[in-house]
């Protein structure tokens, strides 16, 4: 479904979006001035390396288990389960097992 046709519809998130083996997948479902909303699809073994963003981060799991530490700190966040990485603080993500995951991230 494109995304301009997503208003006033409603969708499965995690079906969404499909792993691709050895890659992570995004989608960006919205995209405003104040913020964004991505979602990922990460196979095992892939993550994102150490970064800080400007503003807080809310992140959903919605399938699989994540590895996200932020300021040297790991938490395992399964499907169900959501985290706020904090604005400016260090942050990474690996998945433990695949994983998809809603990113918002609000700029004001």
């Amino acid at each position: 479904m494109p995304l301009s046709e997503l208003h006033g519809t409603a969708i499965s998130l995690k079906d969404f979006i499909e792993y691709q083996s050895g890659s992570v997948v995004s989608k960006e479902v919205l995209r405003k001035d104040t913020g964004t909303v991505t979602l990922f699809a990460f196979s095992q073994g892939q993550g994102l390396s150490e970064h800080t963003a400007p503003f807080d981060a809310l992140v959903c799991i919605l399938d699989g288990e994540a590895k996200i530490t932020i300021s040297g700190n790991p938490v395992a966040v399964k499907a169900g389960e959501m985290i706020i990485m904090p604005a400016n603080l260090p942050h990474a993500l690996q998945a433990v097992q695949q994983f998809k995951m809603l990113l918002v991230m609000i700029r004001s």
